[in-house]
């Protein structure tokens, strides 16, 4: 059974950093990524990764948040630094086989809270 599992949410500062990690057993995924949904958002591409290390990310994060993945633990995670109030939002991790799939397997997300 394929699982995805967030960790690492919480409350913190504007300006703070956190680091979120995702674990999936199951399935080895090639591809995994970080979507977001904000209060009141929709919700939104954040980064990607791709075996072994083709990184992708939403414009409004570069310089703040970098993707990496531990294929040995199946693991993936997300760095974000200079947290600002507008990144509070639910985080979810997704995967997929390929690059020509849509993101078919979701965790049920971790919640970021921003404090200004």
């Amino acid at each position: 059974q394929v699982q995805l599992e967030e960790s690492g949410g919480g409350l913190v500062q504007a300006g703070g950093s956190l680091r979120l990690s995702c674990k999936a057993s199951g399935f080895f995924f090639p591809l995994m990524g970080w979507y977001r949904q904000g209060p009141g958002k929709q919700q939104e591409f954040v980064a990607s990764i791709e075996t072994p290390s083709r990184t992708n990310y939403a414009d409004s994060v570069k310089g703040r948040f970098t993707i990496s993945r531990d294929n040995s633990k199946n693991t993936m995670d997300l760095q974000i630094d200079s947290l600002e109030p507008d990144d509070t939002a639910v985080y979810y991790c997704a995967a997929k086989q390929s690059v020509w799939d849509t993101w078919k397997y979701w965790g049920k997300g971790t919640l970021v809270t921003v404090s200004s």
